[in-house]
């Protein structure tokens, strides 16, 4: 079988060269940090010295209108309106904003699944506990066999203390994508707040955010809409977004809700500057088609790890697959826990020039690779060869 048939497209080993990655290396976790394309990082350079040659002046004056017309390209990217979104350092920064300005009651509860990233878990927690509420979980399957059992298990999870609920758009261990509208429209529906934690989302899955129906999105653009880092967007519904209240409170304070937000102090802006070059560089290098090449590209790395490994991953409706995907490690004698898992990748990375998560879900170890325009089946060959020599 050629790779192209396998889910390749030929020009991946070409891509990589608008990437500044280690060429030495197979880079197969873009979900994890993200990998800006050169062009951006050279358009990130050209605005920090624009603001060095007088950064009085370019604070004074050119920074807000700069920022706002931004906002708006990443806004427009998204299906969105510029007022209704503001830029943060991370998508958790925008649960913080969010969790930690909801009115929450002695006796309220927060919901979050199992899925729920830990960032974001311990963000519930302490707004709860501040507020004497609670933060409950919905148990959601491992391997859903559709999406509707992932529905059902959150539906079933809703009390009448519930207030919040905190719902992954692409979940970062799993990877699933969940049903993010169908769950907004039941939770709403219930009388229930709806924030969706979209960190994996714009860049990797078709987005327009008000169709999700949600209250609130949080989203990173530095992992694969191409942002530099740190640069993260929190999208507010028009009725939430008065009483936001940012991570930062500064000048911008009481002047309404991007005023707020856009002003938190001296920082350097140029990641959020430079996200409409990330985007610029997504849609050049195909945009929807470049997502749906993705998704066939972990579907085939996916393959030829099986076939490797002689293992078989979990099987889930395509509808909730994207551009990572989970594999589970050959039963090499580890134990599978956390500690394990993190010395298996370091040990990847360091003897083998080998970057790719390793996890302790379910009572096994797994690898969480992710497919980019620069992954090659080298990549994927070189991670399972390297997992087969310590494997021996």
């Amino acid at each position: 079988m050629s790779e192209t048939a396998t889910g390749f497209t030929g020009r991946e080993a070409s891509a990589r060269a608008l990437w500044r990655l280690d060429s030495g290396a197979a880079y197969l976790n873009h979900g994890g940090f993200g990998a800006t394309p050169g062009e951006v990082l050279d358009a990130r350079a050209a605005l920090a010295d624009r603001i060095e040659a007088a950064p009085g002046p370019f604070f004074t004056h050119d920074y807000p209108a700069l920022l706002r017309a931004a906002a708006d390209a990443v806004a427009a990217w998204l299906g969105a309106d510029g007022h209704d979104l503001v830029f943060v350092d991370n998508a958790t920064a925008a649960v913080n904003a969010v969790l930690r300005s909801f009115p929450l009651r002695p006796g309220d509860e927060i919901l979050v699944t199992t899925t729920t990233y830990g960032a974001v878990r311990n963000t519930a927690r302490f707004a709860a506990a501040a507020a004497g509420a609670r933060v409950a979980e919905a148990v959601l399957p491992f391997a859903p066999d559709d999406a509707g059992a992932v529905v059902r298990a959150v539906e079933a999870a809703v009390t009448p203390r519930t207030r919040l609920a905190v719902i992954d758009h692409v979940v970062s261990e799993t990877a699933l994508v969940l049903p993010v509208a169908e769950l907004a429209g039941r939770l709403s529906a219930r009388g229930v707040a709806v924030l969706v934690d979209g960190a994996h989302a714009p860049g990797q899955v078709p987005l327009a955010i008000p169709a999700i129906g949600a209250d609130w999105y949080a989203a990173n653009l530095h992992k694969w809409a191409f942002a530099p880092r740190s640069c993260g967007v929190l999208w507010a519904a028009a009725q939430r977004q008065e009483g936001l209240v940012p991570p930062v409170v500064s000048w911008g304070w009481g002047q309404g809700f991007t005023a707020a937000f856009d002003w938190v102090g001296t920082r350097d802006p140029t990641p959020w500057l430079a996200a409409p070059a990330g985007i610029a560089a997504h849609t050049r290098l195909g945009g929807p088609r470049l997502m749906a090449e993705n998704r066939r590209r972990a579907a085939a790395a996916v393959r030829m790890l099986e076939e490797a490994w002689g293992v078989r991953a979990p099987v889930v409706p395509e509808t909730m697959t994207g551009a990572m995907r989970l594999v589970p490690l050959p039963d090499d004698g580890l134990a599978a826990d956390r500690a394990s898992a993190d010395a298996l990748r370091r040990r990847l990375w360091q003897e083998f020039r080998v970057e790719v998560p390793v996890l302790a879900l379910e009572g096994r170890l797994w690898v969480r690779p992710a497919a980019q325009a620069y992954t090659t089946p080298d990549d994927v060959r070189r991670l399972a060869a390297a997992v087969g020599r310590i494997a021996r």
